[in-house]
């Protein structure tokens, strides 16, 4: 009897919504949040405990970007697999243990693809066992000799189900082959397309599906041209557009373009706006402090028309939103047993149900019927504002001592640290570091000392 009832436990834990220790996490991050971005919009301690990234793992890079937000020393510290695995498994323990799984993790440093084929997908894979959904950050200038090469294991079989990445995109980067120094935006878009149409491939030949995330830093030298990327790419293939208006971090030397302060994060999302031809309702959904992100969820119909989920001005959409939060909390409808996990879910909040069938009659209607909305193909848009260095550090320290600066925008970097989306792991300290600090104030020393340890060949 000890045995079946043992086994009706794992049963019961098993087909939970949520397992306990993510709710935990959830509701430890919803407690530390500052009141004032506890609004009815905050998915932060309800639908996630906030994104991941890794750091200290391959700072190097191949491209020369302006800006660049790593310190002078990323260059001088050699690629070597063996230390970006053993950190990465290292710093995603530590995650998996606070935040609990299924949370969205960043493998990031400088290009992830001067690792090999074998070290690339073994690090994936690390964050995986991890319970994490890993993202491997680039710039996208590689062949599809080295993708398939990292999905496909020397058994010819697929190694990873799944393959997620970032492509970084624009005009400020230098070095790429074929456009080394790229006159405009639009001289960048075979590029894109190719970065596509390589997973696209991939997909075709090995069944191995994919996320395509496209990143794009933002300044007063391309401002202007950012509703062109918007408007000529939205239909490549990519599932989010990210901007990143620029910020005074990293190496001093690389900060070109004009006065990263002569524009607002509200002029990029207009430019935004402009080039998908829609209002973009970002305050739907909340993460962290909106001076910092911006995320307007929706799709793509018909491959033209953008069509949002739910509308912030709109209560019912919001009844909508609250629902969904109160039904379903931060459940991955991506893991083992989502069917009893949703019905579970749907039998605890009945009225869901209902709401369910009305939002879907809502996005049909917005859509244009409901053979358009079978044409939808799901497409985020998201900005991160970066703060400046010189604004982080002193912020940054104060905080350390348990402090409220007096200057205000230094009380301001305070407020926007607090409310942080996105954290990496120091298991050395115990510490979770938003990533403003991460590159503001612990970046030129860690690098320094990784520069000492893994030095470049002579």
């Amino acid at each position: 009897m000890r045995g079946l009832a043992d086994r009706l436990r794992a049963l019961e834990l098993s087909t939970r919504p949520m397992p306990p220790d993510l709710e935990d996490a959830l509701a430890r991050r919803w407690d530390a949040l500052p009141d004032r971005v506890k609004t009815p919009a905050q998915a932060l301690g309800r639908r996630t405990v906030g994104c991941e990234g890794t750091h200290g793992v391959f700072p190097r890079c191949d491209l020369a970007c302006t800006p660049c937000y790593h310190s002078r020393d990323a260059n001088r510290v050699r690629v070597d697999g063996a230390h970006t695995v053993d950190q990465v498994d290292r710093q995603m323990a530590m995650l998996r243990s606070r935040r609990g799984p299924g949370q969205n993790a960043q493998l990031i440093g400088g290009e992830v693809t001067l690792l090999s084929p074998d070290e690339h997908a073994e690090a994936l894979l690390v964050m995986r066992r991890h319970g994490r959904k890993p993202m491997s950050m680039s710039h996208g200038d590689f062949d599809y000799e080295y993708l398939r090469a990292l999905v496909v294991a020397a058994d010819g079989k697929p190694r990873l189900p799944f393959v997620s990445f970032a492509g970084h995109f624009d005009s400020l980067m230098l070095g790429r082959r074929g456009v080394r120094r790229p006159r405009d935006e639009r001289s960048l878009n075979p590029y894109r397309e190719h970065f596509c149409e390589m997973f696209q491939r991939l997909e075709r030949e090995t069944g191995v599906r994919h996320y395509l995330a496209h990143n794009m830093t933002v300044t007063p030298a391309n401002l202007g041209q950012v509703a062109d990327v918007v408007r000529d790419c939205k239909a490549m293939g990519f599932r989010m557009f990210s901007f990143q208006p620029a910020a005074y971090i990293g190496n001093p030397s690389r900060w070109k373009g004009g006065s990263y302060r002569s524009f607002t994060s509200d002029d990029v999302w207009a430019e935004v706006e402009w080039g998908i031809g829609a209002r973009l309702p970002y305050g739907a959904f909340q993460f962290g402090d909106q001076r910092c992100n911006r995320t307007a969820y929706g799709a793509l119909v018909g491959g033209r028309r953008w069509v949002p989920f739910l509308d912030d001005r709109s209560a019912v959409d919001m009844d909508i939103r609250d629902e969904f939060f109160a039904a379903f909390g931060g459940m991955d409808f991506e893991a083992p047993l989502v069917v009893p996990r949703l019905l579970r879910a749907l039998a605890s909040s009945p009225r869901s149900v209902p709401l369910a069938a009305r939002f879907a009659a809502r996005f049909a209607r917005r859509a244009g019927g409901v053979r358009a909305a079978r044409s939808a193909k799901a497409l985020t848009f998201v900005m991160h504002s970066f703060m400046d260095a010189a604004v982080v550090q002193p912020a940054w320290e104060a905080l350390q001592r348990g402090e409220r600066a007096d200057h205000p925008d230094v009380r301001a970097a305070q407020e926007r640290l607090e409310a942080c989306m996105y954290h990496m792991a120091h298991p050395e300290t115990g510490e979770l570091v938003p990533a403003c600090a991460q590159h503001s104030v612990l970046d030129p020393a860690e690098n320094a000392e990784l520069a000492r340890v893994l030095p470049m060949a002579p």
